[in-house]
């Protein structure tokens, strides 16, 4: 059975940090981009982050560039987003999600191909 989990989210001061993680089962994560994005109430989901497949190359959304940092760990079968300088704009469910093969623009969610189930992060005085 294809997975997707996330976890790691959580409620947290400005300026605080939170690592989520997105494990996958089913399928060999390596061999698929890894995009996560984040959706605030209202709000469309947006792209955050990505790393490709294979290769460690990264893609951030201007607004967490510089405080946000995707990895994965293959042998986990797991991506990882840690996020730091948290602000309270940064407050919403983020998901993580697969693709596999070529692709448009990453922050497109259309382009992927699993998708887990959320986690709710809150950035809050």
């Amino acid at each position: 059975q294809v997975q997707l989990v996330e976890s790691g989210g959580g409620s947290v001061q400005p300026g605080g940090s939170l690592r989520l993680s997105c494990a996958a089962s089913g399928f060999t994560l390596s061999y698929y981009r890894v995009g996560w994005f984040r959706q605030a109430p209202g709000k469309e989901r947006e792209g955050v982050s990505s790393i490709r497949a294979n290769v460690d190359i990264t893609d951030y959304a201007d607004p967490v560039k510089g405080r946000f940092t995707v990895t994965r760990d293959n042998a986990k079968n797991t991506a990882y987003l840690q996020m730091n300088d948290l602000k309270p704009e940064d407050t919403g469910v983020y998901f993580c999600a697969a693709a596999l093969g070529s692709m448009g623009s990453w922050e497109s969610p259309s382009w992927y191909d699993y998708w887990g189930q959320g986690t709710q992060v809150t950035v809050s005085s």
